[in-house]
């Protein structure tokens, strides 16, 4: 890969994850803020299920906001490892910041991009899973639950 196309995939993939990180996290917050109103007005705290479909939508909000915190810290690095010129030189200057930062021991060798971004699909798999749970717990508690 040339260094330019190398500089165009990590800033892109960068960009890309803060959409991903920034619209799940929105609908969680609006969702959290007119649950309990919603539950209430239909009269569904009155029922025990409602109150878990609550939690459940309470706690994998959580989940959501801190794997969305998650996927913007990786876009900032991939934003960092695209102003460098090559795949080499940006992938030891984000190993080396993890290293500083004591989250990630240093590496001998940076890994690859691909190897990167593949770690990173993982977290967003998971944040879309978490967001689902979300969803289904969301709706089950303010409009499925019966009066």
């Amino acid at each position: 890969m040339s260094d330019e196309a190398y500089q165009r995939k990590t800033a892109a993939f960068a960009a890309m994850l803060i959409k991903q990180a920034a619209w799940p996290a929105a609908i969680v917050i609006a969702g959290d803020s007119v649950a309990p109103l919603v539950a209430s007005a239909r009269g569904a705290l009155h029922a025990p299920l409602a109150v878990l479909a609550l939690l459940i939508a309470a706690a994998s909000a959580v989940v959501v906001l801190g794997l969305s915190a998650l996927l913007v810290f990786d876009a900032l690095l991939f934003r960092l490892m695209a102003t460098h010129g090559d795949e080499i030189s940006g992938g030891a200057a984000v190993d080396d910041m993890l290293a500083r930062m004591r989250l990630k021991p240093a590496q001998p060798t940076p890994r690859a991009l691909d190897d990167r971004i593949a770690g990173t699909r993982r977290l967003l798999t998971r944040q879309r899973f978490a967001f689902a749970v979300f969803v289904v717990a969301f709706l089950t508690a303010g409009f499925w639950m019966p009066r």
